[in-house]
């Protein structure tokens, strides 16, 4: 069983200010018989890493965002419903032992074919259980929906059997979507820094680093990329209230990249544009409908206004597995609406007097007419965006994620593209 303690090599030691190191861990992983993840609400104050033993956690911690970032969420309910198997296993092996000791006559240790098969029936119950409660814990976020009925459809492909070979199969599954969304993000990250020039402002919101993925991030990635590739890139964090990920988590992040930011309030974002020296906004998606509409962390919708009055490319950058084919616009997706009190108290001070009414909606939807382009892991899409993502979509459909020689091709980007994806330059190629 892998330790999970390989992700995050690549960021350098912190300088000894008594900011924590997370020691190389990814976001998410599978370890001791359980979901394992950095808990984010500690951060930056302390790095910790919990273990998770029940489904009921994983979607608790979700849902009070202990794990958050599209991709980091798909991976953690993708080994919530691997956990949510082996339980299943776990029981239908102790009632199995408790049959045999009340048979005083047993004729083998083993359970009979039928019991074998209604043993696969539970599974399939507690399954379904288990995907109703982590889709329920964050609606917003296409990623982990996609992730639970991607485990499902390991389900149906595992053909029953015995339920321990089932589980077995289905934490197979959860390890390919972790360690394929690294090297998404790597593809991702090539495709947008060639959009950057050599010397770049970015404008960024939220976190899409490391943090919001399993390892390397989505729109932070390209940043991070553009980075590695000898690019110098000063990033402008807004601090994304009313959680503060871009204070808390991004900040964070960077300073353990060595790449030069600089902290503003959100109210301050139009500001800084008006000033001018502003190359890109970049930020990251949980659901993008099938025209392009890309659904993101709250004060997107403002930012991409402000882009296009001072003139700055917007660029949302997201995995496929973000991309929502079946809703045809932004209009039909669903707005998560958390606690006021995330609004009304920091850090569980109030700032505002007793009793205040709140209005708190997680996520805003930007219209595709705002957006210059999706950078995918198949491409950089380019309105009008309905083409391109169906393309974006079938061709990372057509890789066999189940393939060694398929984690292989996805950690380079193609040098082709089809539809109204454009791929980057010879020299744009992932580490």
């Amino acid at each position: 069983m892998r330790s999970g303690r390989t992700i995050l090599a690549a960021l350098p030691r912190p300088q000894p200010r008594g900011i924590p190191t997370i020691d190389s861990t990814r976001t998410v992983f599978w370890a001791d018989d359980a979901v394992q993840m950095i808990d984010q609400r500690l951060l930056p104050a302390r790095c910790e890493v919990i273990a998770l033993r029940s489904v009921d956690a994983v979607a608790d911690a979700i849902r009070t965002m202990a794990v958050r970032g599209a991709p980091a969420i798909g991976a953690a309910a993708a080994y919530g419903m691997a956990l949510a198997a082996r339980a299943s296993a776990g029981r239908a092996s102790a009632g199995h032992d408790s049959s045999e000791r009340a048979s005083t006559r047993a004729s083998t240790a083993h359970p009979s074919q039928s019991a074998a098969g209604d043993d696969i029936a539970r599974l399939r119950t507690d399954l379904d259980r288990a995907a109703a409660t982590l889709i329920a814990a964050r609606p917003t976020a296409s990623n982990l929906a996609w992730a639970v009925h991607r485990l499902l459809a390991a389900f149906e492909r595992s053909g029953g059997g015995d339920a321990y070979a089932v589980a077995a199969a289905l934490l197979a599954e959860a390890e390919v979507i972790a360690d394929a969304d690294i090297a998404t993000n790597r593809r991702m990250g090539a495709y947008g820094a060639a959009l950057l020039p050599d010397v770049a402002t970015v404008l960024h919101h939220c976190n899409t680093g490391a943090l919001a993925t399993v390892d390397y991030g989505t729109a932070l990635g390209v940043v991070r990329a553009a980075h590695e590739g000898g690019k110098r890139v000063h990033v402008i964090v807004d601090e994304t209230r009313p959680r503060l990920q871009g204070a808390k988590l991004t900040c964070w992040e960077l300073d353990r990249l060595g790449i030069p930011h600089t902290l503003i309030v959100d109210g301050a974002a139009a500001w800084r544009m008006a000033q001018g020296g502003i190359d890109a906004v970049l930020v990251g998606a949980d659901r993008i409908a099938a025209n392009g509409d890309a659904a993101n962390k709250i004060g997107t919708y403002g930012l991409a206004i402000l882009a296009r009055h001072h003139g700055v490319p917007f660029y949302v950058v997201a995995p496929t597995s973000t991309v929502d084919l079946q809703t045809p616009g932004g209009e039909a997706i669903v707005i998560e609406e958390r606690d006021g009190d995330e609004v009304t108290h920091v850090e569980g001070h109030a700032v505002a007097p007793e009793g205040t009414p709140a209005f708190n909606p997680a996520f805003d939807v930007t219209p595709q007419s705002l957006i210059s382009a999706i950078v995918t892991e198949e491409g950089v899409v380019r309105p009008p965006f309905a083409a391109g993502l169906r393309d974006a979509v079938a061709n990372a459909g057509a890789r066999d994620h189940g393939s060694a020689a398929s984690l292989a091709r996805a950690a380079t980007p193609s040098g082709a593209s089809t539809g109204a994806m454009s791929a980057p330059p010879r020299e744009a190629t992932a580490a």
